[in-house]
């Protein structure tokens, strides 16, 4: 019996020995967990095949839930949230006691993310590994205390989300645009119907209202050859005949269409990417990561270009709605070359203003008031998607070739683009002095 005896006891300590010595989950850097939480929405967001404008409203309000957390790990910044619509009063932590503003303010991210998109049991996994490193890292009261002071915030974050417009307009019948001259109309090659009509009455985040950069009327319907009208639809019609491989290039780079129908005789398929808000947080996550930006610093930056993106959508809805101006493919089709079509698909909604040129714009100058303005770097936010990359020597030069990249793809007016580029420079302006915005 002896040497059983032995045995077991020899067991029990290899086994406790082995438990007191398993390894922890390293912890990431904080910044580094707030990448990865948007990477992991961004793709959501694709499998979920969000439209441009919803996306929008999905990484505006993940990205505040974030920093409202994460923004107590420094003492010197304030609350964005108490300057923008509707909000409220933000939490505060307890005095005297310990948290892991990273954790909170994932918890924070998660709490929104769940009730904004479809693919929760996808974000779940994820997030389990997350919270199981910390788990492993943090003393149990420091953990769920940092849990649920992120909750709090995400739950606080919902409120506004829940009065904002977006739930109230779910069951809004279809729009199918107008006969009339110069009027929208669905497009080819699968004639949808308009996408989010109702978006300019959305509650804005920082500016006044949807109107207040409205910009002038597009050009008034004419069959006169000289007249403008003519002039903009004939223009899309022989560029398009005459692009150089660079253009070309641009207008795929920038396409960030996130549901690309493709047709092979009878058999469809749907190609699914990025959005155009989605590419911008891609561009952010490369400004944060290239200067090393702190924590606090990449969940600010997040949190300002998603204000950016969520208002200028918006902005851009309203007018698009209110003109409901016809395609370059409606009036070429008709008045010029029946079988023509754009190198890009033309997206399913009214054509005045161009809606990237506008939010790129406004992300753009965003963004020069955090990193500067002249911020060289390297866009590979679209490399995993399409296998592209391209340079850049500063964001408003980025955001100039996306305004021209709707034009040269066909899809918008070289006016449009180029009036949606100044509204969305004005957008982007505002907001940085209203919050009174510094690098």
């Amino acid at each position: 019996m002896r040497p059983l005896k032995i045995l077991a006891v020899t067991i029990i300590a290899f086994l406790a020995t082995g438990c007191i010595n398993k390894q922890k989950t390293a912890l990431l850097k904080d910044a580094d967990v707030l990448h990865q939480n948007e990477n992991e929405l961004t793709q959501v967001i694709i499998y979920d095949v969000f439209t441009p404008p919803v996306a929008a409203r999905i990484y505006g309000y993940t990205a505040l839930a974030s920093y409202e957390a994460m923004r107590y790990a420094d003492p010197k910044c304030n609350s964005i949230i108490t300057q923008l619509k509707g909000f409220g009063k933000p939490p505060v932590p307890e005095k005297g006691k310990t948290y892991n503003f990273a954790l909170a303010a994932t918890k924070a991210f998660f709490t929104v993310a769940h009730k904004v998109t479809f693919s929760v049991d996808t974000l779940k996994k994820y997030e389990t590994r997350v919270y199981g490193m910390y788990k492993d890292n943090l003393d149990d009261s420091t953990y769920m205390r940092s849990l649920d002071f992120g909750e709090q915030i995400g739950k606080l974050i919902l409120k506004r989300a829940n009065v904002d417009d977006y739930p109230q307009t779910r069951g809004k019948p279809k729009y199918l645009g107008e006969n009339g001259p110069a009027k929208w109309r669905p497009t080819p090659p699968d004639y949808m119907d308009g996408v989010e009509f109702c978006w300019g009455d959305m509650k804005v985040f920082a500016i006044d209202s949807s109107k207040q950069f409205s910009p002038p009327p597009p050009p008034a319907y004419s069959e006169d050859k000289n007249s403008t009208y003519v002039k903009q639809y004939m223009q899309v019609y022989n560029t398009s005949k005459s692009l150089t491989k660079d253009q070309k290039e641009v207008a795929t780079f920038w396409d960030d269409n996130p549901f690309v129908i493709q047709h092979n005789g009878h058999m469809m398929f749907a190609d699914k990417k990025i959005t155009p808000g989605g590419h911008w947080i891609g561009i952010t996550t490369i400004a944060c990561k290239q200067t090393q930006a702190s924590a606090v610093q990449t969940a600010r930056a997040y949190a300002l270009t998603s204000i950016a993106l969520f208002d200028s959508f918006v902005c851009c809805w309203e007018v698009k709605y209110k003109y409901s101006y016809a395609r370059p493919v409606t009036n070429i089709n008709e008045k010029v070359d029946h079988y023509w079509l754009p190198i890009l698909q033309t997206p399913p909604f009214p054509e005045y203003t161009a809606g990237h040129s506008t939010i790129s714009a406004a992300s753009a100058t965003v963004l020069t008031h955090l990193f500067g303005e002249n911020f060289a770097f390297q866009d590979t936010s679209d490399l995993h998607y399409i296998g592209m990359q391209r340079h850049f020597n500063s964001f408003g030069q980025a955001a100039n070739e996306t305004a021209m990249s709707r034009f040269y793809g066909g899809i918008h007016y070289l006016n449009s683009s180029l009036t949606g580029a100044a509204q969305g420079k004005e957008i982007g302006n505002f907001i940085c002095n209203k919050l009174k915005l510094t690098n």
